[in-house]
């Protein structure tokens, strides 16, 4: 259930330019939540909003992530006016979810959970999807994954490789069976991009569970994480509040889903760019071995059938 924003709340996608980059937010101080050291807020940035001291991963909005990934004034935002509307009349004791929408709209800056678009890593084109955990907690809802399907139609259109960046809380309540859809949807949208033999990037990272694990997050062609993610269906107070079990230290991060081969690789946030673009590279040069050696077999085509003299 989508519909276009009649006055946008955003203007990120005509005014990229005066969007907060990543180094700009100015934080005197912050401390860790994992080991509670105190950082310098400058050097906190400097260091890409990862702690010194215990290497926690702090949260990045889905501009940073943008400008940590991509190349300098490359990406283009596509769709950024798409807005939800209640299809079943969501409400809560407090307000309603018309209501809880335009709030996060306003202290976000952001009009939906995803920001979707096409740039360039090292030159080279992929279509690009990053969740926003600071909306309504990076819950999918229709237009979330709308936008995610759009971005991976966008890659099967223009022929290039799909990244998208999850955190997420999962499928979004108040849009009921509207969300779960989404599931699905996205799903069937890169199984056509599978078809097309293009490849499809995921990065998870802190956190993502729920319906996001259940669908797009957990079928990348290569999927990695951040160091330290929470990654999993179930939260752990879920699973320790049905099963009455206290479960182990570690169960749900990234580390324990990469024991059990659910994902590739774990790679620290200063090096996301560089195995991203080895990445394009190798998928890149793969697809001009192929073409050249199609290329080769259609020119010898005919020497062959001479031969054979048919």
């Amino acid at each position: 259930m989508v519909k276009e924003a009649a006055v946008p709340s955003t203007q990120t996608s005509g005014a990229h330019s005066a969007r907060p980059g990543l180094w700009s937010v100015g934080t005197l101080a912050v401390k860790c939540p994992k080991c509670k050291e105190m950082l310098v807020g400058r050097d906190w940035e400097k260091n890409l909003k990862v702690c010194p001291r215990c290497n926690y991963h702090f949260k990045l909005t889905a501009y940073e992530r943008i400008d940590l990934l991509v190349d300098p004034n490359s990406f283009v935002e596509l769709d950024a006016d798409m807005i939800s509307v209640d299809p079943l009349h969501f409400v809560t004791r407090s307000q309603s979810y018309m209501e809880e929408l335009e709030e996060k709209r306003k202290s976000v800056g952001l009009n939906e959970a995803v920001v979707i678009g096409h740039a360039t890593i090292d030159t080279l084109p992929l279509a690009l999807a990053i969740m926003d955990f600071r909306f309504m907690g990076g819950s999918m809802g229709s237009v979330a994954g709308e936008k995610i399907t759009r971005a991976i139609e966008l890659g099967i259109e223009k022929h290039m490789p799909v990244l998208i960046c999850t955190t997420s809380g999962g499928a979004r309540m108040q849009e009921g069976m509207f969300s779960l859809m989404q599931l699905a949807k996205t799903s069937a949208a890169l199984a056509r991009l599978g078809e097309a033999k293009l490849p499809y990037f995921c990065l998870l990272t802190d956190p993502t569970t729920g319906g996001v694990t259940a669908s797009f997050a957990m079928l990348g062609d290569i999927a990695i994480a951040e160091p330290g993610a929470l990654i999993c269906f179930a939260g752990p107070r879920v699973i320790e509040g049905f099963m009455h079990i206290k479960l182990p230290e570690g169960a749900v991060t990234s580390e324990f889903v990469l024991q059990h081969g659910m994902i590739d690789a774990i790679v620290h946030r200063r090096e996301l760019r560089y195995t991203l673009t080895k990445l394009l590279h190798f998928y890149d040069g793969r697809e001009h071995s192929t073409a050249t050696m199609a290329t080769t077999q259609t020119t010898n085509a005919p020497t062959h059938i001479e031969q054979d003299g048919r």
